[in-house]
């Protein structure tokens, strides 16, 4: 952690809705006027498409069918922790993109499925945002989490996550429902070693749960609505956490236990905005008295 150069990470698996709870977080930095500098996840895998495909091959061939993205050494951790390590010290730190389709290409000039150049960091940034699967990692070789200021989990139950991530690999990737089932079932060794311990150490936990049936997520027509769901909210530490106000702020939410209020689903963007614009104005009014 960095009282001067502020960190926070946001982390969850692929579909789980991590790049929806950023767009909030860029409402709040616009609004409250904070330069925050993003990366992503994706920037840190090890391997490009080409290179990837590769690997699982030759996984595949040794009899190792558990290797995907989710994995540990399919990312350079401790590339990331550097990254994390030298802004909490200096502000200063490196990034690349990792190009994911025709779109992106024209934006960044490079082919998709695969990285930019490293670059560095644009100076006087008051704050580092994380968005990817890997933010709070704690292993025997890195800890990422002890470097961030502010962790926050993105979960939605399992059957909801793989809706999300059927329709938005068919859609803007041009998967197969088959080829997105064997990437679920292939990555489910590392979700449960490598994601799910993740949500242990991050500060707050987002949860949406759909209230309509999805008991088989592979042939649902769409994805459960905002308004077919509630979202779990759980405080690592409720010290301090004003859970009046926010149930009073947010129609028809409750306290489920000491730690955790339930929210409408379509309450999640006003929940969130309510939760960290005092946070982040405490974290960006520490770093400049320090």
């Amino acid at each position: 952690m960095s009282s001067k150069h502020p960190i926070i990470s946001v982390t969850g698996s692929s579909g789980a809705g991590t790049t929806t709870v950023k767009s909030t977080f860029d409402q709040i930095f616009r609004r409250e006027g904070v330069t925050a500098v993003s990366i992503e996840g994706d920037a840190f895998h090890r391997y490009d498409r080409m290179a990837m495909k590769a690997e699982l091959d030759a996984r595949k061939a040794s009899g190792d069918e558990t290797f995907s993205h989710f994995s540990y050494d399919a990312n350079i951790l401790d590339r990331l922790e550097e990254v994390f390590r030298t802004y909490g010290e200096t502000g200063k730190g490196v990034t690349r993109h990792y190009v994911h389709d025709e779109d992106e290409a024209a934006r960044y000039g490079a082919a998709p499925g695969s990285f930019t150049d490293w670059e560095p960091f644009e100076d006087g940034s008051d704050l580092l945002f994380y968005e990817g699967l890997h933010g709070a990692v704690v292993n025997d070789e890195v800890n990422l989490a002890r470097h961030a200021d502010l962790k926050i989990g993105v979960v939605p139950v399992i059957n909801l996550e793989w809706i999300q991530k059927t329709h938005r690999d068919r859609a803007s990737r041009g998967y197969t429902t088959e080829a997105v089932t064997d990437t679920i079932l292939r990555r489910m060794h590392a979700y449960v070693h490598c994601i799910c311990p993740q949500f242990i150490e991050t500060d707050v936990n987002f949860q949406r749960v759909p209230v309509v049936d999805t008991s088989d997520p592979f042939i649902a027509r769409w994805i459960p609505t905002a308004d077919e769901s509630l979202v779990v909210i759980r405080f690592k530490n409720p010290h301090g956490i004003d859970f009046p106000y926010l149930t009073s702020m947010i129609h028809d939410s409750w306290m489920s236990r000491a730690n955790s209020i339930v929210i409408p689903g379509g309450k999640l963007d006003l929940a969130m905005q309510l939760i960290f614009t005092p946070m982040i104005d405490r974290l960006v009014r520490d770093a400049k008295r320090t």
